[in-house]
């Protein structure tokens, strides 16, 4: 399927979802994330803040570990035209913007290039890591500016059916994708299932 099409279905799919759904697959999202990756303290973790309304993973189950757990946080916002990375605390008030999303007030980005995980928000994954996003290549462009070896991850509460046919060449790849069923490691393409 091509990126339009796989857009239109997956954010019919999203919006179809109920709040009682969306909070059920996330929390086995969560728990599956913490079944693959053992995260340590003061390790930098660069992860969207989502909108549970419109069927987004709740990344506040994320959020809420990584705080107690003093791992570095690190948020997305959207400053003309481009994506900068803010740092958070549990403390950081947030304010929301015009899309419903609520992000740190600065404008100032962090500078940091050297996360270890980046927790990515999409619409669709296929089997090989290929992300369809909303569109706006934000991601794609953030990450050709951050050290290659940080861990990209996405987080879907659907799995890999269909391929993306039009990939280009500024699309980077995941290196995982977790599911409330399993977690696909792009490197190998092994899944883990914890069906």
């Amino acid at each position: 399927m091509k990126k339009s099409e796989i857009r239109k279905v997956y954010l019919e799919k999203k919006g179809s979802l109920t709040e009682s759904e969306v909070h059920s697959l996330s929390e086995k999202i969560f728990a599956n994330f913490f079944s693959e990756f053992n995260l340590k303290e003061n390790q930098k973790i660069h992860c969207f803040l989502s909108i549970p309304e419109k069927g987004e993973v709740e990344t506040k189950l994320f959020l809420n570990y990584f705080f107690k757990s003093k791992i570095r946080v690190f948020v997305p916002k959207i400053v003309k035209g481009k994506l900068i990375a803010l740092e958070i605390t549990e403390e950081t008030p947030l304010i929301e913007n015009s899309w419903g999303i609520k992000e740190p007030a600065g404008n100032e980005d962090c500078g940091v290039k050297d996360y270890d995980f980046i927790i990515t928000p999409l619409l669709y994954c296929d089997e090989f890591g290929s992300r369809v996003g909303y569109g706006k290549g934000f991601y794609d462009r953030f990450f050709a500016e951050i050290n290659s070896n940080a861990m990209k991850v996405g987080v879907s509460f659907f799995p890999p059916n269909e391929k993306v046919e039009d990939v280009s060449e500024f699309d980077v790849p995941l290196n995982y994708l977790v599911t409330p069923t399993e977690v696909l490691s792009f490197g190998n393409l092994e899944s883990k299932s914890t069906k």
